[in-house]
């Protein structure tokens, strides 16, 4: 929301990690006790996938606390990146459980002969399924409204975890039709999925903690700031991510003949432009003369 204290986002962004916990710790624990009772290879790895999330959620709400520390004298542009930090590690955490879930399921399938799952646990698997989605279309609303990386991160996870619910469940159907080797290989399955989503968040937070910034969303960035009035041309343009803030520096081009105030109020006005537009507070601008290029320049000597 344009004008709205960072912190103030951050607060916000704790109540997604707080809803994702709560609902990783009753499904997990309900997932885990109905594995083992119903003889659920996929359930069980479903409900360690769970497991994983409570600390990939806790490194999140332990990233958004740390984040909303004021600037002091060895971090004079706050600690707004820990909560990328967060997401780093819960990508690790994720990437452990996923390992083992595929280590714990190909044990089971080389086991031989197993009787096939309960299929009750496919009903607590679309269950599970059902209530992940609510938890991600809350977070992702949410991430989007207070630009937060790590909470988006963490709605991409609820909707992995939703669809390997739905995976699981598929596969405890289909071992009720004579091949009970299905379950364990939606097990494989879903430990490719905790993988895939551990590999994007760590992609995506190493991206970012390395001053990544997407080519596309930087043009768009450029188009806004050369249509401001009495911007002749811009000289150069850098973005950089900052927790859930963009950070941009830039150096643009003004007729000569301006004055100071003049050349200044044009920075104001670019500020103004990317608070409305794009809801970026933080714009340096570097003001320039613009020179037009001279004959002798592009003529050869």
């Amino acid at each position: 929301m344009p004008g709205l204290d960072p912190y103030q986002n951050i607060r916000a962004g704790e109540r997604g990690a707080w809803a994702s916990i709560a609902a990783y710790l009753l499904l997990s624990g309900i997932k885990l006790a109905a594995g083992y009772v119903l003889s659920s290879s996929a359930l069980t790895a479903d409900g360690y996938n769970n497991l994983s999330d409570i600390a990939a959620s806790a490194a999140v709400l332990i990233g958004l606390r740390i984040s909303r520390k004021p600037p002091d004298k060895d971090h004079p542009y706050g600690h707004f990146r820990a909560e990328t930090i967060a997401a780093l590690i819960a990508s690790f955490i994720m990437a452990m459980v996923g390992l083992q879930v595929l280590i714990d399921a190909g044990r089971s399938i080389t086991a031989g002969d197993r009787a096939a799952p309960d299929p009750a646990s496919a009903w607590i698997a679309l269950g599970a399924a059902l209530v992940m989605l609510g938890v991600y279309a809350y977070n992702r609303r949410l991430a989007a409204r207070i630009r937060s990386q790590a909470l988006m991160a963490a709605a991409k996870d609820n909707l992995s975890d939703a669809l390997v619910s739905v995976g699981a469940a598929a596969g405890i159907f289909g071992s009720q039709f004579g091949m009970p080797w299905l379950d364990p290989v939606a097990a494989v399955a879903v430990g490719l999925l905790i993988l895939k989503t551990a590999w994007g968040i760590f992609y995506s937070s190493t991206h970012t903690l390395t001053d990544g910034f997407d080519e596309k969303e930087l043009e768009t960035l450029r188009g806004t700031i050369e249509r401001t009035k009495g911007v002749r041309r811009i000289k150069d343009i850098k973005a950089r991510i900052h927790g859930s803030n963009v950070l941009i520096d830039v150096i643009i081009q003004v007729d000569p003949e301006l004055s100071l105030i003049e050349s200044h109020q044009i920075s104001d006005e670019i500020e103004r432009r990317m608070e409305r537009r794009h809801n970026i507070a933080n714009v340096h601008v570097h003001v320039e003369p613009y020179e037009e290029p001279s004959a002798s320049r592009t003529e050869g000597t």
